[in-house]
């Protein structure tokens, strides 16, 4: 059986997909507990980032949404489509086009953070009541040191 798989890049101010997308991101939240944006928040944060959005048959099955500084606001694969490759997909291209991918993940989602820890993210610091239920999450970080000792140490490479 052949599937069609598609991907598409959707930049700041266009919101094509939004509906769906937020239609992903609330069965995910009903089914885990996570992924708890407020519908305005995500709508906003969507409309300002480039989102990479995946589609199997026409139908989404995951999106990664990233501000210009390589910060992940939201990563979503549907669970029926998980451990096949596809959310880390969305990381590569995420990480092909920024240094630096960072993002926050709860610290009791167990699963997200093995996810990320696969992929090379570092856990930089812990930030207590991050989130408005008063969740704790972990700041996470792949790539270069985008700090003035990174920077400068790169420019005396050269």
């Amino acid at each position: 059986m052949s599937v069609n798989v598609d991907l598409q890049v959707v930049g700041p101010g266009d919101d094509t997909h939004v509906e769906t997308a937020w239609r992903l991101k609330e069965d995910i939240r009903l089914r885990e507990d996570v992924l708890k944006q407020r519908r305005g928040f995500f709508t906003d944060a969507y409309r300002r980032s480039t989102v990479h959005l995946l589609f199997i048959d026409g139908r989404l099955v995951g999106f990664a949404a990233t501000r210009r500084d390589g910060y992940l606001l939201f990563l979503a694969v549907d669970p029926e489509y998980r451990g096949q490759g596809f959310g880390k997909r969305l990381i590569d291209l995420v990480a092909e086009e920024n240094r630096t991918v960072t993002c926050h993940a709860r610290t009791t989602n167990e699963e997200a953070l093995a996810f990320y820890e696969q992929l090379g993210f570092e856990i930089v610091r812990r930030i207590e009541n991050y989130y408005e239920d008063g969740g704790a999450s972990f700041y996470l970080k792949r790539g270069g040191d985008d700090g003035i000792a990174g920077r400068l140490s790169e420019y005396l490479r050269r």
